[in-house]
């Protein structure tokens, strides 16, 4: 049995903690860990769990692995205690609030031999694997062309709260707090992007330091073409949805469901619809997908392989998000080194 802490205990903490429920074959929480000790008691009361004071106390419990959920500019120290420790580490995403810093924390559990996961929910979804299992048959023929829509909304009373969309804590707005699933997601299916050209803005419906709209042209290593848009400036928010024209068919997933249209008149659906935390309550999403990327974590550390997202490719996201950014900024085309 692994024993796994908790540190942190914000909104999604109540999400892990209903996953590792479904995981008691393989784990149990042996404490919870956050700075805020009045969340903290209140969190450990409320799903049962014991209080960790301090990070010392997980470990004197012979955790295993931590999950960390703190924001992101609170993760180096804890994550390099845990690698000196022995212990493993799987990350909500991102990983660090940018790629100079994802990466030396990638780095550092590298050097110390500990297990790094990240979060990607998405990616453990029914529809996404089908069409994983497509893709590697190459059932559609070559990729032409790609769109990544994210049209989420976020109240004012979401970035009321302290740092939140700042690139002091969270490193940026919609792309690294919100896009970075679906972004994510779409590399997977169409593999690496090579440059990008991008606009970024903060709207006036929004009072708040990071950009939360973003409209980027995409050139894929492959030679394809794309293109995504990322906001919460669109009440009331709708699930997010990637586009893929293959030479075949044309792919559409949204909101958990997989929608194949073939050019010779055929139209096939996968998966069931589902909240995807894209209005005003950010976890608006049932727990099973987080429930299957844990599994996929902790199977890993009991068979001594790698989890399907390791640091290393985490930090693919990571590159991307930077390239839009500073293509914004520059106001001209960036490329991504492979």
């Amino acid at each position: 049995m692994i024993k796994v802490g908790i540190v942190g205990a914000g909104m999604v903490a109540g999400t892990h903690v209903r996953a590792l429920q479904d995981l008691q074959d393989i784990a149990t929480v042996v404490g919870v860990h956050a700075r805020n000790t009045e969340r903290l008691t209140r969190f450990c009361e409320a799903h049962r769990l014991q209080a960790a004071v301090t990070l010392d106390d997980l470990f004197d419990r012979g955790v295993d692995a931590l999950i960390v959920l703190t924001p992101p500019n609170a993760r180096r120290e804890i994550v390099a205690r845990a690698a000196e420790a022995s212990k493993h580490v799987l990350l909500e995403k991102p990983i660090e609030r940018n790629t100079e810093n994802a990466t030396e924390l990638v780095e550092l559990c590298e050097r110390a031999g500990v297990t790094l996961g990240v979060v990607f929910q998405n990616r453990f979804r029914e529809s996404s694997q089908k069409l994983l299992s497509f893709l590697a048959e190459k059932r559609f023929g070559e990729l032409a062309s790609a769109q990544a829509l994210v049209p989420w909304w976020r109240p004012q009373s979401y970035y009321d709260e302290p740092g939140r969309g700042t690139y002091a804590r969270d490193g940026g707005g919609v792309l690294i707090s919100q896009a970075i699933h679906t972004l994510d997601l779409l590399q997977v299916f169409t593999g690496p992007v090579a440059s990008v050209q991008a606009m970024a803005g903060t709207t006036k419906l929004h009072r708040m330091e990071a950009e939360d709209f973003v409209a980027g042209g995409v050139m894929f290593a492959s030679g394809a073409i794309g293109a995504v848009v990322a906001t919460t400036a669109s009440y009331p928010g709708q699930a997010e949805t990637i586009v893929l024209d293959y030479e075949t068919a044309s792919v559409r997933l949204q909101s958990g469901v997989l929608e194949i249209n073939h050019h010779d008149g055929r139209t096939e659906r996968f998966g069931e619809p589902s909240g995807t935390g894209g209005g005003a309550d950010p976890m608006a999403f049932p727990h099973h997908w987080h429930a299957a990327a844990l599994r996929d974590f902790l199977e890993a550390i009991r068979d001594g392989g790698q989890p399907v997202v390791t640091g290393r490719e985490g930090l693919k996201v990571h590159r991307l998000i930077d390239a839009l950014v500073t293509s914004a900024r520059l106001g001209k085309r960036v490329e991504i080194a492979g």
